[in-house]
């Protein structure tokens, strides 16, 4: 055999043996866990129940995110805020919590100090500023249709109020692009709000330290969109607007399951 050609096999076998280790070493170093999905939280507004969130939980929870919706009393702000907190503090390892509606103060003020809360999503939802109520935004720009002509007023307790939206005014101010033989159920089975937390001012604001994402819906009869704008700039909050009724995450289910998705990056 010649020198050039024991060279040659020489440099083959050496060759190999380094990849042969090389692709051994590679198999022995473990591999990078992947990194955990935060829980995903929704809270539901008043006139509603969590089954309003079954489209985007359904969408949630076939990507393997976490997702619970507890229900919300509606009971007040001060009170609704401190039974979101509690559940909340039950749950370790990072959080996104996402919210309709009312749902949106409850978050606001039940999130303030948690540090486990990553991201907020505001689904068409106030997001007030500490002293602010539901009635100052509501009514902050013309627009919305729910007022006491579309409410029905039931007693309760010692001078106590629930509000109902009547049936004649449901489908079309509350959830437009709704098909009515869903919005008959909805309106059937609707959760009432006491009429206190209309007025019941806020407290400090999580979206001051916590990063916010906004899905304005247009066509909203409830809250106006020019108000949901407002608060959405205030919030410094990444926006997403869609042509949606107030229900924007049950006409347009993926549409805000993936601004949570984004959220929870």
């Amino acid at each position: 055999m010649t020198t050039t050609r024991r060279a040659v096999l020489a440099g083959s076998a050496a060759v190999a043996a380094g990849t042969l280790l090389g692709t051994s070493e590679a198999q022995a170093q473990p591999r990078p866990e992947a990194k955990p999905k935060p829980t995903v939280v929704l809270v539901h507004g008043a006139f509603a129940d969590s089954s309003g969130w079954n489209d985007v939980s359904a969408r949630l929870i076939r990507e393997n995110y976490p997702v619970i919706a507890p229900a919300n009393p509606l009971r007040s702000v001060a009170a609704d805020s401190a039974y979101l907190a509690s559940i909340l503090a039950t749950l370790s390892g990072p959080i996104v919590l996402a919210a309709h509606s009312y749902g949106g103060i409850v978050i606001t003020n039940a999130a303030t100090g948690n540090a486990n809360v990553k991201a907020l999503v505001y689904v068409a939802a106030f997001a007030p500023d500490q002293g602010e109520s539901l009635l100052d935004l509501q009514t902050k720009y013309p627009g919305s249709k729910l007022n006491e002509a579309a409410l029905d007023f039931r007693p309760y307790g010692e001078n106590l109020v629930d509000g109902y939206i009547k049936k004649e005014f449901f489908h079309d101010v509350f959830a437009g692009d709704v098909p009515r033989a869903t919005t008959d159920l909805m309106q059937a089975g609707q959760r009432p709000a006491d009429a206190r937390t209309l007025g019941e001012p806020s407290g400090a604001p999580a979206w001051k330290t916590i990063p916010s994402y906004y899905l304005a819906a247009r066509n909203d009869q409830v809250l106006p969109v020019a108000a949901q704008r407002f608060m959405a700039r205030r919030a410094r909050a990444q926006v997403h607007e869609v042509g949606a009724s107030h229900v924007a995450m049950i006409s347009q289910p993926a549409v805000t399951a993936d601004l949570i998705k984004r959220a929870a990056r």
